[in-house]
């Protein structure tokens, strides 16, 4: 019945224009990190431009949530809202950290395998672009953003998958030499697979929205 209700009242469709900018934050802060991947003298201009990415969308997560307070006919659940965009900001902050970790063990040479995670949270970040304004008609959209969501799951298959290839080959390489240029890789890696990880758990927070709308 309150569905029914809700469905005849204006709507506040401001969230989906903050949602806009934050996804185009998340984006630009994954090919940042990919920049840093690529290593070399640029490194640390890579870093802190995912820096300044993050503040920028914290920035937009608090419109959201004052917003949410604020609004009184919402274009899906309050709570919904706030979990979205509390999950898409956990992302660009995974990718915070591990551009502190980088910066932290002034590493500036970086293992292929972790280029290619670096690719793959791009392509990621830009499925999540994709799907955010999908869901201004959620029901012409179910299963395109179906798809989306599932294929932002493959990639963090994939991710996983290159992560414990890359930390055996990380553990062949140095296993007669320097522990801890192990020990300092194998942070990077496991700070990739979280920012897939906050990917995967976006893909989650849109899937539920559209169960719950349709």
């Amino acid at each position: 019945m309150m569905r029914w209700f809700r469905a005849f009242l204006p709507r506040e469709e401001r969230f989906f224009d903050l949602f806009a900018r934050h996804s185009a934050t998340v984006v630009n802060g994954a090919q940042a990190l990919q920049g840093v991947l690529r290593g070399g003298e640029q490194t640390l201009a890579f870093c802190q431009k995912v820096n300044q990415f993050e503040s920028e969308a914290d920035g937009i997560t608090r419109e959201v949530l004052t917003a949410v307070r604020r609004t009184f006919i919402t274009p899906f659940d309050r709570s919904d809202i706030t979990a979205l965009i509390t999950a898409m900001d956990d992302a660009i902050d995974q990718m915070q950290q591990t551009a502190k970790a980088v910066l932290l063990f002034e590493v500036r040479e970086f293992e292929p395998t972790m280029r290619e995670m670096g690719g793959l949270l791009v392509e990621c970040a830009q499925l999540v672009g994709r799907a955010l304004p999908l869901l201004q008609a959620i029901g012409a959209n179910v299963s395109l953003l179906t798809q989306i969501t599932e294929e932002v799951t493959k990639l963090e298959g994939r991710v996983d998958d290159l992560h414990d290839i890359g930390l055996k080959e990380l553990y062949l390489k140095h296993r007669h030499g320097n522990t801890m240029d192990f020990i300092v890789g194998a942070e990077i890696y496991d700070h990739l697979e979280k920012v897939a990880d906050r990917f995967d758990d976006v893909a989650n927070e849109i899937n539920s929205i559209v169960i719950e709308q349709v």
